[in-house]
């Protein structure tokens, strides 16, 4: 049997690692390493770094692979993913077809938490199940969660995610760009690319923005939204010119009433 470790690392910093994460990664025998081109080779030295660190000995391999990109949606998200997705599925199941040998551990390392944003969890469950249903050799998985950028972002910031008894959603910036959602006073959006709290400049706002947390090219602005957004879009702009890509995350709180 063939096992397969979906390990959450953090959000950048490697302390940020879990001691369970840690153990994890001293069972696995293969690492894969997925490679999305020049603007994220940060991403790909930040896992090799955390393997040096903190796996005992040499007897691990790493197997780096291309990842697909999403193609432009054209009005459809949900298919862009969806086929984005399958092109993943294919990969790692060559990866673990003829890359893993029968009795190994294989590991994914994820940005911040396979729980959050992240498709590596339903793409390994599709697999075992294929071949299950192909009467192949089972395929086991475990999931180890890690500190994603949502609870890294607040503790920079020394804010707590939650008012006392009130709820809190976390959403991605096309959700946000509709509005404020009803009955919650803190919002924590994700995946925004294209600015879209300025959608929300009117609203009594405060905003907690924080881009590549944990890492040394951490930036943080926090304040009345409509006070600090010019200067975080242009922020945003020039730290994507300068690193080639941005990874950035915010909560909005509506301002407590005196």
């Amino acid at each position: 049997m063939k096992k397969i470790l979906i390990i959450g690392i953090g959000a950048g910093d490697p302390d940020y690692l879990t001691v369970q994460a840690i153990n994890a990664l001293n069972q696995a025998d293969v690492f894969f390493v997925m490679d999305k081109g020049v603007a994220k080779e940060k991403l790909i030295a930040l896992r090799k770094q955390i393997i040096e660190r903190f796996v005992d000995g040499e007897r691990y391999r790493i197997v780096e692979a291309s990842s697909p990109e999403r193609r432009p949606d054209d009005g459809d998200y949900r298919s862009a993913v969806d086929e984005l997705n399958r092109d993943k599925q294919r990969i790692f199941e060559r990866l673990i077809s003829e890359e893993l040998n029968d009795g190994e551990i294989g590991a994914f390392l994820v940005w911040g938490d396979p729980s959050l944003y992240d498709s590596t969890i339903r793409i390994v469950e599709a697999i075992a199940e294929s071949i299950a249903e192909g009467g192949g050799e089972a395929l086991d998985y475990e999931v180890i969660p890690g500190i994603s950028s949502v609870q890294a972002l607040a503790a920079r910031h020394k804010v707590p995610l939650n008012l006392i008894g009130r709820s809190i959603t976390i959403t991605n910036g096309r959700s946000i760009a509709e509005g404020f959602p009803d009955n919650v006073d803190s919002v924590v959006v994700m995946l925004d690319s294209q600015n879209a709290y300025r959608h929300l400049a009117n609203d009594d706002l405060d905003i907690y923005w924080g881009a590549y947390v944990g890492t040394p090219d951490e930036i943080l602005i926090a304040g009345k939204l409509r006070d600090v957004m010019d200067e975080i879009e242009r922020v945003r702009a020039e730290a994507r010119r300068t690193h080639g890509w941005i990874m950035d995350t915010y909560l909005l709180r509506k301002r407590e009433r005196a």
